[in-house]
């Protein structure tokens, strides 16, 4: 099993692709990876495909040789569902040689729509990169200090905290913020004023699924037990502007 922890320190996102193919047993191992994709909430129906470059309305980017495209249940979570199950991917394809890149504008074409029963979310653009695939430091990260998305002191929690602060997010907006103690991280998502909600509702909600998935792989990767649970005392501490999400049990 690849160990996708490593990855959140040196992931960046791949805007720049070659369009050839991929090998078979490449593109076997990610449909395998697909399969054994975990959920936030298990009982939200979800639907993943591949698609090819030529079933896409790529709008806004260059093209890729792939895209993963998420279809989902209409249900409430629906959307930190699918960010928490994608980012399992992104990390995947990063420890595999792979680019990849959240695509929130591309559409899959109109026959593709309505081929599935499930609500279109986001795609995934994915293939080999033609630019350099890693970063070499942290440093590069343009990201807030953990002092503006968290105000956990224990030091026991900073390793997962730090991989939760890397975590990619819809235009670098790291709408996320911590509060909790060293057996609990508390979740909440900012609220976008009403001009940014037009563009960044939808995102905010799959950002939070990125960063949670984050921080349960970090937490697993410290021998930790994890269980995602609705808290009435985190719901009570919800900051001014901020959404309650969820609450991170560690064992």
């Amino acid at each position: 099993m690849v160990d996708l922890y490593p990855q959140m320190f040196k992931r960046k996102s791949i805007r720049d692709y070659y369009l050839e193919p991929l090998e078979e047993d490449m593109l076997q191992r990610i449909r395998e990876q697909i399969y054994k994709l975990e959920p936030l909430y298990g009982d939200i129906g979800v639907d993943l495909k591949i698609m090819s470059h030529d079933k896409v309305n790529p709008r806004m980017m260059k093209k890729a040789p792939y895209y993963l495209a998420a279809f989902s249940e209409d249900r409430d979570g629906h959307q930190t569902n699918i960010g928490f199950m994608l980012q399992q991917m992104d990390l995947f394809f990063s420890a595999n040689g792979l680019g990849s890149c959240w695509q929130g504008f591309p559409q899959p074409k109109k026959q593709f729509l309505e081929n599935s029963d499930k609500k279109f979310v986001i795609f995934i653009a994915f293939g080999k990169p033609k630019v350099q695939l890693h970063r070499t430091s942290t440093f590069e990260f343009n990201r807030k200090p953990l002092s503006k998305i968290t105000d956990i002191k224990n030091e026991d929690l900073m390793e997962i905290l730090e991989a939760a602060r890397l975590a990619p997010s819809a235009i670098n907006t790291q709408p996320w913020y911590f509060k909790g103690d060293n057996q609990i991280i508390h979740a909440y998502c900012s609220q976008p004023n009403i001009l940014k909600a037009l563009v960044l509702n939808k995102y905010v909600k799959i950002d939070m699924g990125i960063v949670l998935c984050h921080i349960k792989l970090a937490a697993e990767h410290l021998g930790k037990t994890v269980h995602f649970v609705s808290d009435d005392v985190g719901r009570e501490k919800t900051p001014r502007r901020y959404e309650y999400v969820t609450s991170v049990k560690i064992d």
